[in-house]
């Protein structure tokens, strides 16, 4: 299934709502090898889940993960990221000790920074256009249309 038809349905909502978040480690260390990489999708797509959300794409490098989210319009994009940051540098402290403590700092795994971008849909040029070409004139107060 495309991005395009990966529409969610609710009693009185459809949405179509998807984010790229990027987040780095604290001063870009490079902590992650591949099996923490594949254990920190794991537990984002459990966090995404307890959203009712999805985690669509992931991927990363030493220092940093790339993230594509469809989730739904009653999620705020800063809870969910919040949730994702601090259960995933809680589990993967826990469970790769050894290997996080010479590059977590004060214990903080992610920079507390982060990179959000909406994505997905068509071009804001083309719903702008879409949204001017839907201008009609209002009838006049008292005035009936036949």
């Amino acid at each position: 299934m495309g991005m395009q038809n990966d529409y969610r349905r609710g009693r009185h909502v459809i949405s179509a709502m998807h984010v790229h978040l990027v987040f780095v480690t604290k001063y870009r260390r490079g902590v992650f090898n591949d099996e923490m990489l594949t254990r920190c999708e794991e537990i984002m797509r459990k966090v995404c889940e307890d959203f009712e959300a999805e985690l669509k794409e992931f991927n990363g490098e030493r220092d940093h993960v790339h993230l594509l989210v469809h989730y739904p319009p009653k999620v705020a994009v800063s809870k969910l990221v919040n949730s994702l940051k601090g259960v995933s540098a809680r589990r993967i402290r826990q469970e790769f000790t050894g290997r996080t403590n010479h590059a977590i700092t004060h214990g903080h795994l992610w920079s507390p920074s982060y990179f959000s971008a909406s994505c997905g849909g068509a071009p804001l040029a083309i719903v702008r256009q879409y949204i001017e070409q839907q201008k009609t004139s209002a009838p006049a107060c008292g005035s009936e249309q036949s």
